[in-house]
C-alpha cells in the first residue's frame, strides 16, 4: 500500500487523504482508549507523511493490544488500498 501511495499523482493522493487520515485517527483513538489516555488529533502533515503515520498507528495498536485480530486491521487497510 505504501509503494502504491508513493506512485500516485499528487492530486489523486490529495483526494484520498480524508479516508487515510480517518483511518489513522481511528487507530490513534483506539490506542488512546487502550492506554486510557485522552484522545488527541493526529496532525495533518500532508500526503508525503501520512503513510508513515499509518504505519506507526498500526504498530502502536499491536503494541497496546497484542491480541488484536490482524484480519480486522488488514480489512481496514485493504479498504484504503482498494480506494487508491
Amino acid at each position: 500500500m505504501v509503494e502504491r501511495w508513493h506512485q500516485l499523482p499528487l492530486d489523486h493522493a490529495l483526494s484520498r487523504m480524508p479516508s487515510v487520515r480517518a483511518l489513522v485517527q481511528s487507530l490513534a483513538d483506539r490506542v488512546a482508549g487502550l492506554r486510557q489516555v485522552p484522545r488527541r488529533p493526529v496532525p495533518d502533515l500532508g500526503p508525503a507523511v501520512v503513510m508513515d503515520q499509518l504505519a506507526v498507528m498500526v504498530f502502536d495498536l499491536f503494541r497496546a493490544a497484542p491480541a488484536t485480530d490482524p484480519a480486522v486491521v488488514a480489512d481496514e487497510l485493504a479498504g484504503i488500498r482498494r480506494s487508491l
